[in-house]
């Protein structure tokens, strides 16, 4: 079989090995590595940009905004965002360890509240947010699972919900590949970043969980690029 076709076959099925980050016991180092290298990452093409760019889409220019940034890892789109706008923003991690991370990234960013929520039960009322933005938080979960969570992302959102991910392919295999090898050290960046290209789901399969949940695509980014941004409504 052509080494293409291999790569294709291997890349049909979703993988359902776990992450680093998802273990039950992270390594503290470790771990402030891997959200200092997502950092870096998260600036290059199809990162926060991308995510600023899509919240301020379904904000249409709205004054007093308020986002919620669920899985925020570093804080990395909170800080952007408050670069671009003036909003209320809610930057919540399931982790512990991330939250109290967080909570030192931004003690200098304003009107923010860190929080720590699961996004399978979200601690909010409904419409509580105009929107919900996730980046890098889907392919962590199993179909069911991103099911729920967006269910809930739905739930407290007035206006919308974003999603920034990458997406299952070889093409966004390869480069996500290339660039975490090239351009990180951390044990957990290397590791989790080629998986999550394997785990990732394909923009169809996304697509398909979402209308579950009751939402529909209503714009893209451009869907050939690795990671890919996705407003909902």
């Amino acid at each position: 079989m052509h080494s293409d076709a291999l790569v294709a076959s291997f890349l049909r099925t979703r993988s359902t090995d776990l992450e680093l980050l998802d273990g039950e016991q992270l390594d503290p180092n470790e771990l402030r590595t891997n959200l200092r290298e997502m950092a870096m990452l998260n600036r290059l093409p199809g990162g926060v940009g991308d995510s600023v760019r899509a919240v301020d889409r379904l904000l249409d220019g709205k004054a007093d905004a308020s986002v919620l940034d669920i899985g925020t890892g570093g804080g990395d789109f909170v800080r952007r965002l408050a670069r671009s706008r003036a909003a209320h923003v809610i930057a919540a991690d399931v982790s512990a360890e991330v939250v109290e991370i967080a909570r030192r990234n931004l003690a200098d960013t304003k009107d923010v509240t860190v929080l720590q929520a699961d996004v399978l039960a979200l601690p909010l009322a409904n419409a509580e947010v105009e929107v919900t933005h996730s980046s890098m938080l889907i392919h962590h979960l199993e179909p069911a699972e991103v099911v729920r969570a967006l269910r809930e992302m739905r739930r407290v959102a007035r206006l919308g919900i974003v999603v920034n991910d990458l997406r299952r392919g070889p093409l966004a295999l390869a480069v996500t590949a290339a660039t975490v090898l090239a351009l990180t050290r951390g044990a957990y960046t290397r590791h989790d970043g080629v998986l999550s290209a394997r785990r990732a789901y394909t923009l169809p399969e996304l697509d398909e969980l979402a209308t579950e949940a009751g939402l529909r695509a209503v714009w893209r980014t451009w869907s050939f690029w690795p990671r890919v941004t996705t407003v909902y409504r």
